[in-house]
């Protein structure tokens, strides 16, 4: 995956390459790439692009504006790195958020091929997404989250549940999600301090809490998690 794009970069310096609306599903089609990614939102350039227009900084104009309106100085430096951009997902009754720079896609759940002689009871076996094996994890497992207490929620959207790809470009895996929300852009100074009665598995990947839409949202840290999903299948 490519590197983030860089907070503190201007938006009106972040070139926009619409290759999606020229040679792209959106254009002629002429794009060589169409082949091997069947549409451009598959495609690592348009996710590249998306990612650097929710991590730009605010535009200079918008800065000006806003602090006259609230008779104060906003320091563009500042403000741009106080913002995180997550995805939002569900476990059991449990909503967590992971960095939005470790996902690589969001599918539709499919089979799951159970592996002989597994050693890590997290790992549920390997899956197809696109043509590429990947081995499958129970994220609920890893973290100690009780998915069958899933409550009315669960009942309501089961019909939600996805299959995640997260990892690094040349490690990836998978797990299910009961539900997922999708990108969330949140400040530090919204989040809290994880309670000491969370799970201890959970807490060793949490990095903070974030309230969110009358919920409590576990904010993992992504470079933890991979961590433990490392020692879960070696």
């Amino acid at each position: 995956m490519s590197a983030p794009t860089t907070f503190a970069r201007p938006v009106e310096d972040i070139e926009i390459n619409d290759c999606w609306r020229r040679i792209g599903v959106r254009g002629d089609k002429s794009c060589p790439e169409l082949e091997k990614h069947l549409h451009c939102r598959n495609c690592p350039t348009y996710k590249t692009i998306a990612r650097g227009l929710l991590d730009r900084a605010q535009s200079s104009d918008y800065r000006d504006e806003r602090a006259r309106n609230t008779g104060r100085e906003i320091s563009s430096t500042a403000e741009a790195v106080a913002f995180r951009t997550a995805v939002l997902f569900r476990l059991g009754e449990e909503w967590l958020a992971l960095p939005a720079s470790i996902f690589h896609e969001v599918a539709e759940s499919r089979s799951i091929h159970s592996l002989p002689h597994r050693r890590n009871s997290a790992v549920l076996g390997i899956t197809n997404v696109r043509g590429e094996l990947l081995i499958c994890l129970s994220l609920a497992e890893l973290l100690d989250i009780d998915e069958s207490q899933n409550g009315e929620q669960g009942r309501q959207a089961k019909s939600f549940r996805r299959l995640v790809v997260v990892g690094e470009r040349d490690k990836r895996v998978a797990f299910m999600v009961d539900e997922i929300h999708g990108i969330h852009r949140y400040s530090e100074n919204q989040t809290l301090t994880p309670p000491r009665s969370v799970g201890k598995a959970v807490l060793s990947a949490i990095v903070a809490v974030l309230p969110w839409q009358g919920r409590t949202v576990g904010c993992l840290d992504g470079a933890q998690l991979l961590a433990m999903v490392d020692r879960s299948i070696a």
